[in-house]
């Protein structure tokens, strides 16, 4: 799929109004609108967004953030929403790639975009321009994340195909923070973030490193809380 550019950067997924409705009513708040700030320090503008989402049965919506080439980026630090399913990570950068999924049952749509300050002349502010990498609809997944599919997390993601009947590739820079997607839009009453990550800490001579949160240990509590949900 080539990249098309267009200046609606501010949306995300299109779904239809009952699917948000179902969203709302299920406690799922996933951000996908961005924002052009501007760095008085730095004198640059930056694009800012919210890990965000969650899932509880049958329905599920994530949205996350990356680099350019898919690798995890660090966030400038985690937010606590009122609840789970809701906000988990702040990040902001220069250009950001914002990666997308819904879920109904088994079926998932995706949107991969890239947002970047458009250049402008004359000290104007610049517009925010959205370019989509990759767009894929009514995709399936037959592994059960769930229930019976626990040792495949992480490591799967949906199956998309053109309205023809023809494979649609996921570009392969994309496939670690499409498959943790996948997860994320199977977390019920997700509380953490499953692709930003911890910024590096720089401690000074003679003090204790910090370590931060990792994703191994998300995952280890996100089992046993399925595990409790499901016993």
């Amino acid at each position: 799929m080539n990249p098309t550019t267009h200046s609606g950067a501010h949306r995300g997924l299109v779904l239809p109004r009952r699917a948000l409705r179902r969203l709302v009513e299920a406690g799922i708040f996933a951000q996908a609108s961005v924002s052009l700030e501007y760095q008085q320090l730095a004198k640059r503008y930056v694009v800012r967004g919210v890990e965000s989402g969650g899932a509880v049965e049958g329905l599920g919506r994530y949205v996350t953030f990356c680099g350019d080439q898919g690798e995890p980026i660090p966030w400038l630090h985690p937010l606590d929403g009122i609840g789970v399913n809701g906000v988990h990570a702040l990040v902001v950068a220069p250009s950001l790639v914002r990666v997308e999924m819904f879920r109904r049952g088994q079926t998932y749509d995706v949107l991969i975009s890239r947002l970047v300050p458009r250049h402008e002349s004359n000290g104007r502010r610049p517009a925010l321009q959205s370019t989509t990498i990759f767009h894929a609809e009514e995709g399936y997944l037959q592994a059960d994340l769930a229930k019976g599919g626990r040792d495949l997390k992480g490591s799967v993601m949906p199956a998309f195909y053109s309205r023809a009947g023809e494979p649609l590739a996921v570009p392969g820079q994309f496939e670690s923070v499409i498959k943790a997607v996948t997860m994320a839009v199977r977390c019920f009453g997700c509380s953490h973030s499953h692709y930003v990550r911890a910024p590096e800490v720089v401690v000074s001579r003679g003090s204790s490193p910090i370590s931060p949160p990792n994703a191994k240990d998300c995952l280890a509590s996100t089992d046993a809380r399925d595990r409790g949900a499901h016993s």
